[in-house]
């Protein structure tokens, strides 16, 4: 059974909540637990605003649980810490992303998998261990087991780090599983809007080579000039595409591997696939 927080929390808490699918927030009034012995209680001071949040407040996935609370993109500062935390003091810089709780026992948790923990519990809009419903972001304080809290470097700004505890993570963590990280690579980026912008930054800081690819001629500046950029291709121009397969092709032959791996962000993208035969076959994505 889903319980209310003021029904087993007793710390007064302040955010803004959707109440129902017409996705308008306003002022909720709200209770959080009191700090436990592995917690970390802190002060949000900055949350970023990922899509996957205006799905839920509207409840576009069949699944929210109102009133609801969302944000998961959260960075403040340690106000409290439990008895048994050994990572965080008073007074750290701290973030939190999609995720709060699993269960600490299966496999993905001894492999540091907890994402794909069947008990994950989610940020926001998920029932916690003691029956009451998960509150995030939009709001002026959390309480959260430090396994779950990330300590943030003081040279970072507390604004823009935000929204790398998700849409950061989405991005960077392909590049490091699948070795995308080695100076001298290829990388193509598909879509340049949210997403796309950390994984040119995250890819150019790892000494790549990254080709932006979009539908939108207008993104040319902006991923050449200010994101810094190799190359861009407009996946609707087919003369494009077929200089860059037959470039990919010459450099197949003479090496035997192909030089590019695509990180797809954005499903929309069109790409006339069957006219780089050659080339997708053997491309990473």
């Amino acid at each position: 059974m889903t319980r209310l927080p003021e029904e087993v929390h007793s710390n007064k808490a302040f955010g803004w909540a959707a109440k129902d699918s017409s996705g308008v927030l306003s002022p909720f009034n709200f209770f959080t637990r009191e700090t436990g012995e592995k917690d970390v209680t802190f002060k949000v001071l900055y949350c970023g605003i990922c899509h996957s949040d205006l799905h839920m407040v509207k409840n576009e996935w069949g699944n929210s649980i109102y009133p609801l609370v969302p944000g998961h993109e959260i960075v403040g500062e340690v106000t409290e810490i439990g008895c048994k935390v050994q990572k965080f003091k008073v007074g750290d810089r701290v973030g939190v992303g999609c995720m709060v709780g699993s269960c600490h026992s299966c496999d993905n948790c001894i492999n540091n998998l907890e994402n794909y923990c069947p008990k994950m519990i989610f940020t926001y809009g998920t029932k916690y261990y003691d029956g009451a419903v998960t509150h995030g972001g939009y709001s002026n304080t959390m309480v959260v087991d430090e396994h779950f809290v990330v300590s943030i470097p003081e040279n970072l700004p507390l604004d823009a780090t935000a929204p790398l505890l998700c849409a950061g993570i989405t991005v960077y963590s392909p590049l490091r599983f699948y070795g995308l990280d080695k100076p001298g690579l290829r990388v193509g980026v598909v879509g340049l809007g949210g997403l796309g912008h950390l994984a040119v930054k995250f890819a150019k800081a790892m000494g790549t080579n990254v080709t932006v690819i979009s539908t939108s001629p207008s993104k040319q500046k902006e991923a050449l000039e200010n994101l810094g950029a190799d190359s861009f291709l407009v996946s609707r121009d087919q003369d494009q595409l077929q200089v860059c397969c037959h470039w990919h092709i010459g450099w197949n032959h003479r090496y035997g591997i192909c030089p590019t791996s695509i990180v797809a962000i954005a499903w929309a993208v069109e790409i006339s696939w069957e006219a780089c035969d050659s080339w997708y076959s053997r491309e990473t994505i």
